[in-house]
């Protein structure tokens, strides 16, 4: 037995968004998902290998740039540890951010044939990257449990451990929001997606990413530590090791930024829908 969808996502007025019609829609986000997941790796001689492959190899690289030739601190985390968190977290986000960006572009052949919640389309980037991440999330759960048992690495468990979820959910809900505000400058301007994969690059070295914010140079401090990446990596990492900078202040403060991220970028990408596909 059919559904029956209606169609009251766009309100080319009111820029609304309908939380019921895109949950009428759940099946074809799972489709999605399954789809890119699929579609990416099944061509590849290692398949969901690569998930481990790149984080890996980053951090080897990190350790030894880093760590071993320039000598910065991890503020007593495993070096190990300590750049593979920032990795896996920093990809997620970049992922998130960068395929939003492009989606109206990418989609164009599907968007001018059929009707379904156009949101659809970035939430299915934001699970089925979310796959990924906790692909790699188990690799850092496991390095964990191996400086623990064979390097006998103090490894502190505590309250905090219960805020990850909203971490993990707030960097989510941040790249979806950026990336949909970005998508409707794209759509117009396409130059502006192969300047935004170039900054994505950059910005990683103004986040904590490779270096703790304790030893981010004095005259950077400040403005890194207000890149909301910074803050998320930061409290992730004392989270996980109670080790690093965490402020109750600063973390509250990302939360308001990061929901008027989202609220912005969803009716932008709702108001603009129609329009989008006149450009595209």
């Amino acid at each position: 037995m059919e559904k029956d969808y209606k169609v009251s996502l766009i309100d080319s007025r009111h820029g609304s968004v309908n939380i019921h019609e895109i949950w009428q829609y759940r099946d074809l986000l799972w489709l999605l998902v399954r789809r890119d997941f699929v579609a990416f790796y099944k061509q590849t001689i290692f398949g969901p290998v690569w998930f481990f492959i790149q984080p890996v190899f980053t951090t080897l690289v990190f350790i030894f740039l880093f760590s071993r030739v320039a000598g910065i601190s991890t503020d007593g985390i495993p070096a190990p540890l300590f750049y593979l968190s920032g990795i896996i977290l920093w990809n997620y986000f970049a992922e998130c951010l960068l395929k939003t960006s492009t989606v109206f572009k990418d989609n164009a052949h599907i968007f001018g044939k059929v009707y379904f919640p156009r949101l659809i389309m970035p939430l299915s980037i934001v699970f089925s990257n979310l796959i990924r991440f906790f692909v790699q999330l188990i690799l850092l759960i496991i390095l964990i449990g191996y400086f623990f048992f064979q390097k006998g690495y103090d490894v502190k468990m505590s309250v905090y451990l219960l805020i990850l979820p909203i971490i993990i959910f707030l960097m989510a809900i941040l790249g979806l929001g950026l990336g949909m505000i970005v998508s409707a400058l794209t759509t117009k301007y396409r130059d502006l997606a192969f300047l935004l994969a170039f900054g994505v690059q950059l910005l990683m070295y103004a986040t904590t990413v490779a270096y703790p914010l304790s030893a981010a140079p004095a005259q950077f401090k400040t403005f890194i530590a207000l890149n909301p990446m910074s803050v998320l990596i930061e409290s992730f990492r004392f989270c996980l090791f109670q080790s690093g900078s965490f402020s109750w202040l600063s973390f509250s403060a990302q939360v308001f930024f990061v929901g008027i991220v989202f609220v912005l970028g969803a009716v932008i990408f709702t108001r603009q829908e129609r329009s989008f596909m006149d450009t595209v």
